[in-house]
């Protein structure tokens, strides 16, 4: 059996999963709308995003795990300024398991299911050499493409792409993904040029039906 990645503070990693026996994740619009709102509630306090994507029986995220002085306090999505000491934190990956949990609690409801709704534990991806951000961001991005579901990144409404070519305020770490690509000229040229998808996925140990 493969050893589960530990989430450790500071560590960037791909974090990636699907529904159970490849199962629907999301049905319809409102399902991916709650599956965000409580990734606000859960994760963004302690974990930088820098690009997402929501596909139907699975989904996909790259974040940096914040330092615990660097997390914010419960309830609040924003940072605790240094050098405030954050209490009684819980392990990283316990907020993704929150999050997930609950979900499936509200899924389960919403449509007479019961039962496990994600594929466990869920997958993630130590990310720590720099040459692979872009690669990574990008995977991300075209997974719809990849999937058929549209013909470029920006035609799909469920991903981080369209955060990152505009300028209204987000949390995600937009200048953080824009200075990896140099500048937002390269970010969409990049965007438009295909990668290696074998290279990359064997490099993120992800599993076709993951892509």
């Amino acid at each position: 059996m493969q050893k589960t990645e530990p989430l450790i503070h500071g560590n960037y990693y791909h974090i990636y999963n699907c529904g159970i026996n490849g199962e629907a994740l999301f049905r319809e619009n409102s399902n991916y709308e709650y599956f965000l709102w409580l990734y606000e509630k859960h994760v963004t306090p302690v974990a930088d995003t820098f690009a997402w994507c929501l596909m139907g029986n699975h989904f996909h995220f790259l974040v940096r795990i914040r330092e615990v002085n660097e997390m914010a306090a419960p309830n609040n999505p924003d940072r605790v300024p240094n050098p405030v000491r954050v209490i009684n934190t819980k392990p990283p990956h316990q907020y993704f398991s929150n999050l997930f949990n609950s979900y499936t609690q509200a899924f389960n409801k919403k449509y007479s299911r019961h039962g496990a709704l994600f594929e466990r534990p869920f997958k993630r991806k130590l990310i720590d050499n720099k040459g692979y951000f872009r690669q990574v961001v990008v995977y991300i991005h075209q997974n719809p493409v990849h999937h058929g579901f549209c013909e470029h990144p920006g035609e799909y409404g469920w991903s981080s792409y369209n955060t990152c070519v505009s300028n209204k305020p987000t949390r995600l770490e937009r200048s953080v993904v824009l200075e990896w690509f140099g500048k937002k000229e390269n970010f969409i040229l990049l965007h438009e040029e295909s990668i290696n998808l074998m290279k990359l996925e064997e490099y993120l140990e992800i599993e076709q039906h993951y892509s």
